[in-house]
């Protein structure tokens, strides 16, 4: 166990425990482990093109007696792939990881692009409660829709339209300095300071790096399945959901109106708007994020 010297402030410290599961049908599903391994299980859906790598509070976690979990999508990192996978068989995935682990039914926390898979999760009824952190919203939904830069709503109906097409547009960015540049180009100040700082970079790079291990593919299709219609309905989310977004989150992707149309979809979601930061507030506001959200288990 490391000692208090010994944490890393930005809260992305590398994995403590790292591992396989083997899925019932033979997958291997690799995951990383931070803060006690006895503490109250809360499982990271990451964000695109990243990976298991990549944490976040791990200078809380111990204090909060949090167990953070992350486990790679499949085709990223360390996970093997699945043809013809959704939103929904990331659900069952997860349920065969809780059980190998004895997760029991987690917390699970959804960043960006990783968060329909946590509302996926959710409304599978394999977590116990749900936090989105700067999420990709639902972008087909016609009232998220309409407020897209055109840019991003010409993509939205392509991945709609011809799931194939979309995916050969999203492989010239499946490498880690496109991905890198992409992400740098859309942030905000508030955001690149974040992001820019050296031991978040290096740590940010290297979950990059992972995650495109096996090539593009992990990447292509969590993109084109999160841009499309979601193959579940946010109305049959039962669990407590809290959405966060910071009022200077400038990506094009997350949500454009902040999750107040996702948030409205949800029975009994509660949407939280930070002033003062940005899509970065995963890491610059994790205890609140984890706090709210073991309240609410």
């Amino acid at each position: 166990m490391r000692s208090e010297d010994d944490v890393d402030r930005t809260g992305t410290a590398a994995p403590e425990r790292q591992g396989i599961t083997r899925l019932p049908d033979g997958r291997r599903l690799a995951w990383s482990e931070w803060g006690p391994a006895g503490g109250r299980p809360v499982l990271l859906c990451p964000g695109a093109a990243t990976s298991r790598w990549l944490g976040f509070g791990t200078d809380v976690l111990m204090g909060l007696e949090v167990r953070l979990v992350s486990a790679d999508r499949p085709g990223l990192g360390g996970s093997d792939p699945l043809p013809g996978r959704d939103l929904a068989s990331w659900a069952e995935d997860v349920a065969a990881l809780a059980a190998d682990r004895d997760l029991g039914r987690p917390a699970v926390v959804g960043f960006s692009q990783g968060a329909p898979f946590a509302l996926a999760c959710a409304a599978a009824g394999a977590v116990s409660a749900v936090a989105v952190v700067s999420g990709t919203d639902e972008l087909c939904h016609p009232d998220v829709r309409a407020r897209l830069v055109p840019e991003v709503e010409a993509l939205v109906g392509l991945a709609d339209a011809d799931p194939a097409a979309a995916a050969t547009a999203f492989a010239g960015l499946a490498r880690t300095d496109a991905m890198w540049d992409m992400v740098m180009a859309g942030s905000s100040e508030a955001d690149l300071a974040v992001y820019t700082a050296p031991a978040f970079a290096a740590a940010y790079r290297r979950a990059m790096d992972e995650a495109f291990a096996q090539g593009p593919d992990g990447y292509t299709t969590d993109t084109v399945l999160t841009m499309r219609r979601w193959s579940f309905d946010p109305a049959a989310i039962s669990v407590p959901t809290d959405l966060w977004y910071g009022v200077l989150d400038s990506s094009p992707v997350h949500s454009p109106n902040r999750g107040a149309t996702l948030a409205g979809r949800i029975p009994g979601a509660r949407q939280h708007e930070l002033a003062d930061v940005g899509g970065a507030l995963l890491w610059t506001h994790a205890e609140s994020v984890l706090r709210t959200l073991l309240d609410r288990t």
